[in-house]
């Protein structure tokens, strides 16, 4: 039995170990906003955060994450995240959508590691996650966007 926190609820795993957390989340918990894109860790579009940090679901093994916090984007908020999701909007980054989560999750993820990012910091942060609409430009205003909205809020 493997045993981990989902977004703020006890979640016990009793099936392969092996199984990419992904699956877990997805198929056995019912949370579908975190994607599958390309299963091998490259699109970042399964991004979680595990402990705070981003991981790639896609790849991780549940086994390795147990007695460990995993938030998806249905479970992310604080500063950041409410931050995050205005400038989204107002700068309106989304076009298709389904790389959104997981560009959301890193950008979230940036903004607790460095609030005042430069763009440097941006596409370092950014790079794994890809945008099939190419949203980039948008998607680096909107990170700035909601650094400036939080130094203001302070």
């Amino acid at each position: 039995m493997i045993a981990f926190t989902l977004n703020n609820q006890t979640i016990q795993f009793d099936g392969d170990p092996k199984t990419p957390l992904l699956w877990v989340i997805r198929d056995r918990a019912g949370l579908t906003g975190t994607k599958y894109g390309c299963g091998i860790s490259q699109c970042g579009a399964c991004t979680v955060h595990v402990n705070g940090m981003t991981k790639r679901s896609c790849v991780t093994p549940v086994s390795t994450i147990a007695d460990q916090r995993v938030t998806t984007i249905e479970g992310v908020d604080g500063k950041e995240a409410n931050a995050i999701h205005t400038a989204w909007i107002e700068t309106d980054v989304p076009q298709c959508g389904y790389c959104q989560s997981g560009q959301v999750m890193s950008a979230v993820a940036l903004l607790k590691q460095k609030p005042n990012p430069t763009d440097e910091d941006i596409d370092g942060a950014m790079a794994g996650n890809i945008c099939r609409c190419a949203t980039y430009q948008r998607i680096r205003q909107a990170i700035h966007t909601a650094a400036q909205q939080m130094e203001e809020s302070e």
